[in-house]
């Protein structure tokens, strides 16, 4: 996969990132600001916005790589099903699939329709046995630590990350499925990242109903416009720039 091909997982993270504030915004801004293993001196209370930063920047980067290594599993695993079908069959059938979760991530988005809501339901047997190991993490007084517990939280049930990892299912290679992940992961840093810095005052706008509706009225276009290519030919144009697109072998 090209980077231009990535674009649209980046821009989806980037737009869904206001369902991430809701999710897990809270303990962005929760950690961020978490008590380091010793009291500042009075005399280094400047490097508090870099130490803060540095939580930030470990907790994510945890979070993505969990992200990229689902990706990587997803993708590995459906390459064997690429093989059985025939690369063509495959590739229409993922396009199709992937552009229906967009539309699906729209409404969801929304709030026009919760069904993927149902689908983080089937997170929650494996979140039983992973949430236990953040407790052990305990107190977070190290970027070390931000980095595992961003690396356990990225496995947390998502109905919009569980839309974006079926399409990373669909590209058929562990490295496609991983950059899918890690292009989505990215887009919705910055988000997150202004989250863990501004804490509630981000929070409160990105949660406002205008808002989220916007962001996931976007989403829902690229779905459909994907939709419409599928049934009216796909001929290249700059259109691959913000659509998910056929896998290229």
């Amino acid at each position: 996969m090209t980077a231009l091909s990535l674009l649209p997982f980046f821009v989806i993270g980037l737009l869904g990132s206001v369902h991430c504030v809701g999710m897990c915004g809270g303990i962005v801004a929760a950690l961020s600001v978490a008590p380091a293993a010793r009291p500042f001196p009075v005399a280094v209370m400047a490097a508090v916005p870099a130490d803060r930063l540095l939580r930030v920047l470990s907790y994510n980067a945890g979070r993505i790589g969990s992200y990229a290594i689902a990706g990587a599993v997803m993708g590995g695993v459906a390459n064997g099903a690429r093989m059985l079908t025939g690369v063509s069959t495959f590739q229409l059938v993922g396009y199709w699939l992937a552009n229906l979760m967009l539309v699906a991530l729209g409404l969801y988005l929304t709030g026009a329709w919760q069904g993927l809501a149902r689908i983080e339901s089937l997170g929650q047997a494996l979140w039983k046995h992973i949430e236990p190991l953040t407790r052990r993490l305990l107190p977070l007084d190290s970027p070390l630590k931000m980095f595992a517990m961003g690396g356990l939280w990225g496995w947390l049930p998502c109905g919009m990350v569980y839309s974006v990892l079926l399409t990373a299912m669909l590209t058929g290679s562990a490295l496609s499925g991983a950059s899918v992940m890690l292009a989505f992961g990215l887009g919705t840093l910055p988000t997150l990242l202004v989250m863990g810095l501004l804490g509630t005052q981000l929070r409160a706008v990105m949660q406002r109903r205008g808002v989220r509706i916007a962001s996931g009225v976007l989403v829902l276009a690229f779905g459909l416009l994907g939709l419409w290519r599928a049934s009216h030919g796909m001929p290249g144009s700059w259109l691959d720039a913000i659509c998910i697109t056929p896998i290229v072998s």
